[in-house]
């Protein structure tokens, strides 16, 4: 169980570090826009890191509360008896998610539209808080942006809850979280050489390959189990 836990982990956090060109597509904008509402005396130094950890540590606290949500639903399915069905389903989004990190296939996109309308009614609060001036307004305008609908976090979201486990998902979505920290927090030079390690074809398709060899072994352990079970008695 330690291995399984720590696979799942390590999945987590490559699929936030791999995930690395689309935050910066979707949030790289909003991370500059945000900067720049920034008062420019507090644009230096530490008072910058401290606005800019604030914005990251609401983010990732909004993942890890809503893989705790996601997991408790989850939960409650597993006690339905829908084991088998949640790890078929974790185990064919992993494959996609792969396939999406290849950009072999994009559909995951498309479940964006599903926080569409949550994201209307939490923007203009998100607005109101701009520009911003400290540490703890940037961790409520964090908290907001962790609701942005983005189908990379939704499917890690669901892939997370299929766990049946409110502390597992958040745990999940929380170490998807710090993946997508790099990214979302390196400037200048050390961006540029992280999004083009990131970019490079081998190391997309390599990771992509690993998520979907992970999905496949999703699928395969109910049935490798159940046999286990017919070959015991």
């Amino acid at each position: 169980m330690t291995g399984e836990l720590l696979t799942l982990l390590l999945t987590a956090l490559a699929l936030g570090l791999l995930g690395g060109g689309h935050c910066i597509g979707m949030c790289g904008g909003l991370m500059g826009a945000m900067s720049l509402a920034i008062p420019e005396e507090q644009r230096r130094g530490w008072r910058l890191w401290k606005i800019l950890l604030g914005y990251n540590v609401g983010r990732l606290s909004s993942y890890t509360l809503a893989g705790a949500l996601f997991g408790s639903l989850g939960w409650l399915l597993r006690d339905l008896g829908l084991d088998l069905a949640l790890r078929i389903f974790a185990g064919f989004l992993l494959i996609a998610m792969g396939l999406y990190l290849a950009n072999w296939w994009s559909g995951l996109t498309r479940i964006e539209k599903l926080g569409a309308g949550l994201w209307r009614h939490l923007q203009p609060h998100a607005r109101r808080l701009m520009p911003v001036s400290s540490a703890p307004q940037a961790f409520v305008l964090g908290s907001l942006w962790g609701w942005l609908p983005c189908g990379l976090v939704y499917s890690t979201l669901i892939w997370a809850g299929s766990q049946g486990s409110t502390a597992l998902s958040a745990g999940l979505m929380l170490a998807f979280g710090l993946g997508t920290l790099p990214t979302l927090m390196a400037t200048g030079l050390a961006a540029r050489q992280l999004m083009g390690l990131l970019r490079r074809r081998a190391v997309r398709v390599t990771a992509a390959l690993s998520v979907m060899l992970f999905g496949l072994w999703t699928l395969a352990m109910p049935f490798m189990r159940l046999l286990g079970s017919a070959h015991a008695h």
